[in-house]
């Protein structure tokens, strides 16, 4: 199986490249075989040894979307699911860093991460409708959330697109920037304490019936731990604390 996803680590920050500039980075179902590996590895990996996550693509674009060549409803459709809500299931932050065309996949994987830093011309959407495709519960209320309600209805119900700097004036990309911007942010929060993001994207993620009482259980530990009190300390004498994640 060719490799369509570059992988590179530096000083605790994983760089996830889709690599495939010949299809514009569309994801096929091989590709989302080497996520679910990558992520499957970063699981077991993270917050010890990386801190934070960065999701790009191969210039000249995020992702054009998936790759409808040979695509069907049945396991690229179960695959794909997985590693959206696998990019959420990690305890630290991932952050999509967009330069070019987001569109359909492209877009999904963006709102399945935790943040998103844009250059301004690039474009977003989810042109299900001019392909007679839809999407499943999960995009649509992501979208929904992370973009707002009207301008996710007006993507998945009128095609529209938007631009990075359209959704920056509301929130739905959080910073504008390239690929170097979003790597100094990523260095910034692999500098915070882990056990805290962890137990925030818990609740912020709120999958499962045990929900609740999962999110409480790293709340209490993030509270109970020498993190906790590194941080106190270091406050206290006006120093940057240092956080190992215990």
């Amino acid at each position: 199986m060719s490799q369509s996803v570059r992988v590179e680590r530096n000083d605790r920050i994983e760089l996830i490249t889709l690599d495939r500039p010949e299809r514009r980075n569309a994801v096929d179902h091989a590709t989302l075989l080497q996520l679910l590996e990558i992520q499957q590895r970063l699981a077991s990996e993270a917050p010890r040894h990386v801190r934070a996550v960065v999701l790009t693509g191969a210039a000249p674009a995020f992702s054009a979307g998936a790759d409808l060549t040979g695509v069907e409803e049945g396991q690229f459709a179960t695959d794909l699911n997985a590693v959206l809500r696998g990019f959420g299931a990690l305890p630290v932050p991932v952050v999509a860093a967009i330069d070019g065309p987001a569109l359909g996949a492209g877009t999904q994987l963006v709102v399945a991460c935790d943040l998103r830093v844009a250059t301004p011309d690039s474009v977003l959407g989810i042109p299900a409708a001019k392909l007679g495709l839809a999407v499943d519960l999960w995009t649509l209320e992501r979208a929904s959330a992370e973009f707002s309600p009207p301008i996710a209805r007006a993507m998945l119900i009128a095609a529209e697109t938007y631009t990075a700097e359209q959704l920056h004036r509301t929130g739905g990309i959080h910073r504008l920037g390239d690929l170097d911007d979003a790597l100094s942010w990523a260095s910034r929060l692999a500098a915070l304490a882990p056990l805290t993001i962890a137990a925030h994207k818990l609740g912020l993620e709120g999958v499962g019936p045990d929900a609740s009482e999962r999110f409480e259980a790293a709340r209490s530990a993030a509270w109970a731990s020498a993190d906790a009190e590194e941080g106190r300390t270091a406050f206290l004498e006006k120093r940057r604390p240092d956080f190992t994640g215990t």
